[in-house]
């Protein structure tokens, strides 16, 4: 059984990932920690774990938890982890970190969280952890840097697209709504009931910080820089988000022709469910899972795609443990629904 831990264990990514690795037949969760008042079992802050969990959720000590895990989930907000990997690295431990800390490098981090990176040297080793591109780096990685939620959902939605030359580099717009979640848990009036109920609102058009993320996947999976229009949109739901991309064709095709190009990119990927013609997919068709549902239709010289995942499984913890599956050489779908 391989021994996990989890930091930043009360958040909704922390509290997801410990319900998928109660499930899981590989694993055995053997510490927990958060940034707490009182150190008290995990069931007593999350009753619906009571019966499947009795550990005790205690506060950040990673030198002493390192001597009780062989990998660790790092559910922690921006700016955090980076003080806290490094413990776990030096001790060889595996990390997946489910921050923003390790995905661009120092400068780049720098310019759109607004912070010096403290952990520098150990960036270049970090590994992407995006399955459905990325596979063989994953199996050797010691640091994933789990990607982002929009990220996740804009990225695979253009990927197939991207790589047989199908669309035009230099026009891509990606509209993406997420549910409330995906902010974390913390208190903001933004994020309060009376404020989201009821309401749509844009925010942080075209200067999201997960811009470069996107923007910096595709340029690799393109061989070029590209940029593309990324507006996201927080909508009324707990959970979800169904990105809405469009791209300009230049070539002629038709829809059943390149949904028969994306399922042939995607083959052998199991979490990824290509609609068929004439039907697109909506969230809560992947709500609760760690699939990406990818539909596409073709009007004219556009090409539309409609990419939906769920923001806390395959946008952040379903997608980790994916990960660790691969680096631990499990089952990719262990654990995951």
């Amino acid at each position: 059984m391989l021994k996990v831990g989890v930091v930043g264990a009360t958040g909704y990514a922390g509290e997801e990932i410990i319900k998928i690795l109660i499930r899981h037949k590989e694993v055995k969760i053997t510490e927990l920690s958060a940034v707490i008042d009182k150190e008290e079992p995990i069931a007593s802050i999350f009753p619906a774990l009571k019966g499947k969990i009795d550990l005790i959720c205690k506060k950040p000590n990673p030198a002493e938890m390192a001597k009780n895990i062989e990998l660790v989930f790092l559910a922690l907000p921006h700016k955090v982890s980076m003080e806290v990997a490094p413990a776990f690295l030096a001790a060889k431990k595996c990390v997946i970190d489910l921050s923003a800390d390790y995905r661009l490098n120092a400068d780049t981090y720098k310019t759109w969280y607004g912070a010096e990176h403290k952990d520098k040297g150990n960036i270049p080793a970090a590994v992407y952890g995006l399955p459905e591109l990325f596979y063989d780096r994953i199996k050797k990685a010691k640091l994933i840097a789990n990607p982002g939620c929009y990220p996740t959902s804009v990225i695979l939605g253009i990927a197939p697209a991207l790589k047989e030359g199908l669309i035009d580099t230099g026009y891509i717009i990606a509209d993406s709504k997420s549910g409330v979640t995906g902010a974390g848990r913390k208190p903001d009036l933004a994020l309060s009931f009376s404020e989201v109920n009821e309401n749509l609102k844009c925010y942080k058009a075209n200067e999201h910080q997960h811009k470069p993320e996107i923007t910096k996947i595709l340029s690799e999976v393109a061989g070029k820089d590209i940029d593309v229009v990324f507006t996201p949109h927080l909508i009324p739901m707990n959970r979800g988000i169904l990105s809405t991309i469009y791209l300009r064709l230049n070539k002629k095709t038709d829809t059943k022709a390149v949904i028969d190009m994306y399922k042939n990119f995607y083959k052998g990927k199991p979490f990824i469910r290509i609609s068929d013609e004439g039907k697109l997919p909506q969230v809560k068709d992947v709500t609760f899972t760690n699939f990406c549902n990818i539909g596409m239709k073709v009007t004219g010289s556009t090409l539309i795609v409609v990419s939906c995942i769920d923001n806390l499984t395959k946008g952040a913890a379903g997608q980790a443990v994916q990960n660790m599956n691969i680096i631990a050489g499990f089952a990719e779908t262990e654990g995951l629904v």
